[in-house]
């Protein structure tokens, strides 16, 4: 299982088991802290109560430390590794005392000797993954867990079923959401949570997962760290001041990089020449001595090539640019390798160039600090602002009429709202006008025109054999908002932060960045950080048609406005272009009608009706069609065929 995992850990291997040998664990070491033999893992505390198998970096491990020797007066340390820290402080103040003590990002297997309990432990955001569950097919259904699913199927006799309720809801979402996992009986561990197997745990795995009210036997699941709590407590003690807020963004955030900058191998960042990379790239140039590294990546095609932008900032900045230009051909043949990197299938189409920075990153760094959470924490994506605008300005347009008046912008291909909407500013309207007519389809409130822009595949309601229309509940807004009228924008916020950020984008750079060995850190999600952007009120994050308002003012301290005012274009790759050339022989394997009717998980029918609609330049489906196409070649390399 831990052979699986080699590209997590390439440095060394250890493996324990107690003296039954009912409970094991196993590690593959990236050495980040502590190169010597007194941080391998799995390790023993100094009682020998615990043993621990720890993947992550807790930053603040130098206070803990501090306090640690202040109330244990000389503990006897053997090395200076975050993880032997940890252990003092389980010991000292208890497992969930000190997960709330930690700054950090995390995922871990704690064995407790005195209470014969298991724990699996997850950080406040998910940034590390963590799975768990029940292998099918081994005696007395195993309890196996892992950092990736193929660890899982590497234990002996893993005979799970593809779970078809996970691939609704990836075809949905694309990307599996928490706690599922595209096989039966196996789970995501949620962020924030602690979960416990107190003795034997139950030989068959839950009908549903476990949660805090439903546990499975002797298996528990309980939350040590709450984001709807933080949010609620934010909104509800919100900064009134514009300036004294501004500065204690400020402030936080380069406490956040000072902390993540900590490390004993090389260390950089990525740079987009976007506000949140750039605002990470010149606080981590601010605090060094020496210029920094920093590393972008560059496409061919001019509508999707961003590096220019990335190349002016670290210009300003001073710092050592790394630049990697690379050709669509180049950008394709990472396609192959995606099902075995990702595990599950995974559709964000950002995880091509995604991992070639990373790629072209490890070449000089064995760290590197991104820009991601800034979106979701400060008002970034478009949804927010443009969403509720619109929301009230045909929310009292009947239904019928509004679908109608949808149906006709479906008349019209993108390309051709492009050509109509070329001095609009918005970068390919034609595409946004189009999900913007999804997302108002049938739609009854703000509620709904926020699921359906996170869905995909529309109205579809049998698409995955055996399952109906999946449906997702978003979970509520713990409180009224406070930020006067906010609370649709804070309510899309908090929906992203609890689903798209761990389940998309963190698992996406989590993998991304894994399969090449380099640790990724993102300074935004301290979660004092988070806390402290729950306390801006809308006003200070959404101005007009601009999100991130206040963290583009943090940033203009430290780099010119123009240098940086654009309109976001994201981080994307013309697969549309590509399905209909190079890649076309491809896909037309993979959604070969009698190979779908043959796998029994997609209906072909509407599948390839998109590809014909696709194929004719009539309409964009190269979103669904990719979510289509990763599931199938997730299916050829899962299962060798």
């Amino acid at each position: 299982m831990a052979d699986a995992l080699v590209h997590r850990g390439p440095d060394s291997a250890g493996y324990w088991h107690n003296s039954t040998g009912t409970v094991a664990l196993g590690h593959r070491r990236l050495s980040i802290l502590d190169l010597s033999e007194a941080g391998a893992q799995p390790m023993q505390s100094a009682s020998g109560r615990y043993q621990i198998a720890f993947n992550g970096e807790i930053y603040n491990h130098q206070q803990l430390r501090t306090r640690l020797e202040r109330e244990l007066r000389a503990p006897q340390w053997r090395g200076h590794s975050d993880t032997e820290t940890l252990l003092a402080a389980f010991e000292c103040w208890g497992i969930e005392a000190t997960l709330t003590m930690t700054v950090g990002m995390f995922a871990m297997a704690l064995w407790d000797k005195q209470e014969q309990t298991l724990y699996l432990a997850r950080d406040r955001f998910g940034e590390k993954p963590l799975y768990y569950g029940w292998a099918a097919g081994a005696p007395d259904g195993c309890f196996v867990f892992g950092s990736e699913l193929k660890a899982l199927r590497a234990f002996p006799g893993f005979t799970n079923a593809v779970c078809r309720e996970a691939v609704a809801q990836y075809m949905r979402f694309m990307y599996v959401p928490a706690p599922l996992s595209i096989f039966e009986g196996v789970y995501k561990l949620e962020p924030g949570c602690l979960l416990a197997v107190r003795g034997m745990p139950p030989g068959r795995p839950p009908p549903r997962p476990i949660t805090e009210t439903e546990p499975h036997g002797s298996v528990t699941v309980h939350r040590w760290w709450s984001l709807a709590d933080a949010a609620a407590a934010g909104m509800s003690d919100p900064l009134t001041d514009e300036a004294d807020a501004l500065d204690r963004l400020d402030t936080q955030l380069q406490e956040a990089v000072r902390l993540q900058s900590l490390s004993d191998v090389p260390l950089g960042a990525f740079l987009s020449g976007g506000v949140d990379s750039s605002t990470i790239a010149a606080m981590l140039q601010e605090q060094a001595h020496t210029p920094i590294k920093t590393f972008t990546v560059g496409f061919e095609e001019a509508d999707y090539d961003e590096s220019q932008h990335a190349r002016a900032v670290a210009r300003h900045l001073g710092t050592e640019h790394h630049e990697l230009f690379v050709t669509a051909a180049e950008a394709r043949a990472v396609i192959p390798l995606l099902p075995a990197m990702f595990d599950e299938p995974f559709a964000d189409s950002s995880q091509i160039p995604t991992h070639l920075v990373c790629r072209a990153a490890r070449q000089h760094v064995t760290v590197a600090l991104s820009g991601d959470a800034g979106d979701e924490l400060f008002g970034g994506y478009n949804r927010y602002f443009w969403g509720p605008r619109i929301w009230s300005r045909v929310r009292f347009v009947p239904s019928r009429l509004r679908d109608a008046l949808m149906a006709g912008v479906h008349r019209a291909a993108p390309g051709t709202w492009n050509r109509w909407l070329l001095r609009s500013g918005v970068v390919r309207p034609g595409e946004k006008l189009h999900k913007l007519a999804n997302a108002l389809h049938g739609a009854q409130s703000i509620n709904d025109l926020y699921a359906n822009l996170a869905t995909e595949w529309h109205r579809e309601r049998h698409l995955v054999y055996g399952v109906h229309a999946a449906q997702t509940s978003f979970p509520a807004l713990p409180a009224p908002s406070s930020h006067a009228g906010g609370e649709a924008a804070s309510r899309m916020m908090f929906w992203d932060a609890m689903t798209y950020l761990p389940d998309d984008i963190l698992c996406k750079v989590d993998r991304a960045a894994m399969a090449t060995s380099l640790e990724t850190r993102v300074p935004f999600l301290d979660h004092r950080v988070a806390e402290l952007a729950w306390r801006l009120p809308v006003s200070l994050k959404i101005r007009g048609n601009h999100g991130k308002w206040a963290l583009r003012q943090v940033l203009y301290r430290r780099v010119p406005r123009e240098l940086i005012e654009r309109p976001k274009t994201g981080f994307s790759i013309p697969v549309g272009q590509w399905l209909v050339g190079p890649l076309r022989e491809w896909a037309e394997h993979l959604l070969d009608e009698q190979r779908l009717r043959r796998d029994g998980f997609l209906d072909p029918v509407p599948v390839r009706r998109a590809w014909k609609e696709h194929l004719s330049g009539a309409y964009d489906r190269s979103g669904r069609l990719w979510a289509v196409l990763m599931f199938q070649a997730w299916l050829d390399s899962t299962f060798a065929r």
